[in-house]
C-alpha cells in the first residue's frame, strides 16, 4: 500500500488546531513524556503519529516493528499496530 502525501508527518509552519479528548491517565502520560523529553505534548503526539505510520508502512510490506539491542538482536516485537 502506498501512503498518500497527506499521511506524511509535516513539521512545516502551517498548523491546524486539533481538540482531543483523552482520559486523565493518558494526559498524565503525555505530560510525563513531554517533560522527560523537554518538549510539548503536541510534539509527543506528532512523534507518536510518525511511529504509527512507520509501523503501518512496515506491516503493509510484510515487515515487523521491534526493538533491538546494541548488537542488533531482537529484544521485542511490537504487535497490535
Amino acid at each position: 500500500m502506498i501512503f498518500p502525501s497527506f499521511m506524511s508527518v509535516d513539521n512545516s509552519s502551517s498548523r491546524v488546531r486539533l481538540s482531543l479528548d483523552v482520559s486523565s491517565k493518558v494526559n498524565d502520560q503525555l505530560e510525563a513524556l513531554a517533560e522527560d523529553e523537554g518538549t510539548s505534548k503536541s510534539d509527543i503526539m506528532r512523534k507518536a503519529i510518525a511511529l504509527v505510520m512507520v509501523a503501518l508502512q512496515a506491516k503493509h510490506k510484510g515487515q515487523k516493528l521491534g526493538t533491538l539491542d546494541k548488537d542488533g538482536h531482537v529484544l521485542s516485537e511490537i504487535i497490535g499496530l
